[in-house]
């Protein structure tokens, strides 16, 4: 492609995002210190943004910072940002959807970047892939954790996300729309991705810098609280979505035991033709039961998941994607 086609399409897609309504949404908890910060950022980098703050409870000034700083404010009374995403998908129409927090570590200035790349490639996500800037911006905990969780997704739904954990997201109308929400906390990041993975969405990831909060902010995460939380939600989804291969576990763990249980039995009876340990032969016998009662609700689950993620894609479709509205037609 020549500079001056470069040019061209740059100045296209301008013009399209221009045309484009697009919110930003911005969940918070006690986020004073930051939240004007972020707010003036992104109002800055996509003037023709809308900037919506929902608060969660705050005990601080959050909601008359972010009123003062521009921002249409609104309130989430049940605790958690889940829950405050869903309350955001549900009342906010839009064309784009920035999704990010408030706590001012994530790079604005990406966003039009990040907005164009979702229009010219018609995407329904964009995860802002975190570059820290510093050795303070990403504790080695949560980057750890990170990357355990993101290998853990990626081994059964596709290696297609580098940053399972990310709270910068540029969405597309069809994804909010039919994103059925169900989790409460910081575990919606997980349920983001596995969404998208689960029905094939085209997506991509984008480098952006990642900063340390100021001195007088919070983190609102805990390492192993909410890791542990994550790493329940990957496992309820793997359950949900992919049955088979999750019974197909429980069935060799069962399997495994009662072979074990039941090999120095089967050896002793061959040698004297006694069975002296019946409780172990009864365990043993059980858990064999247990292991394929385990695969056959894999199959039959199997067969459930498929019907329900067939409405769901169907669900999906039912709503032009973002090359389809192009804006103004």
């Amino acid at each position: 492609m020549s500079e001056v086609e470069r040019i061209e399409r740059r100045a296209a897609s301008d013009r399209d995002r221009r045309r484009t309504r697009i919110a930003v949404l911005v969940p918070c908890f006690n986020e004073e210190s930051t939240i004007g910060t972020v707010i003036d950022d992104f109002r800055r980098a996509i003037p023709e943004s809308v900037v919506y703050v929902y608060d969660n409870n705050s005990t601080d000034r959050t909601i008359e910072v972010a009123e003062e700083h521009g921002a249409i404010v609104r309130s989430e009374p049940m605790q958690g940002k889940g829950h405050v995403v869903r309350r955001m998908f549900a009342d906010i129409e839009a064309d784009v959807f920035i999704l990010v927090d408030g706590d001012d570590t994530y790079d604005a200035a990406a966003a039009p970047a990040m907005v164009s790349e979702l229009l010219d490639n018609g995407l329904d996500m964009i995860t802002g892939r975190r570059i820290e800037t510093s050795t303070e911006a990403y504790r080695f905990g949560h980057r750890f954790g990170n990357k355990l969780l993101t290998n853990l997704v990626s081994a059964p739904f596709g290696r297609r996300v580098s940053d399972l954990l990310s709270g910068y997201r540029v969405l597309s109308r069809r994804f909010v729309k039919s994103f059925p929400v169900l989790s409460g906390g910081f575990e919606i990041e997980t349920e983001l991705t596995v969404h998208a993975l689960e029905l094939g969405m085209p997506q991509a990831e984008v480098d952006t810098h990642y900063k340390e909060r100021p001195e007088d902010s919070e983190s609102k995460l805990n390492t192993y609280r909410d890791g542990a939380r994550i790493l329940r939600t990957i496992i309820v989804l793997l359950k949900e979505e992919r049955p088979l291969a999750f019974f197909s576990v429980v069935f060799a763990v069962l399997a495994t035991a009662s072979v074990l249980l039941s090999v120095p039995i089967i050896i002793e009876f061959i040698e004297t033709g006694l069975v002296p340990r019946f409780p172990t032969a009864i365990l043993s016998t059980g858990l064999m039961v247990l292991a394929f009662l385990a695969l056959a609700c894999g199959f039959i689950l199997d067969t459930v998941t498929r019907g329900r993620r067939e409405l769901k894609r169907l669900s999906y479709l039912r709503i032009p994607g973002p090359d389809a509205r192009r804006f103004g037609e």
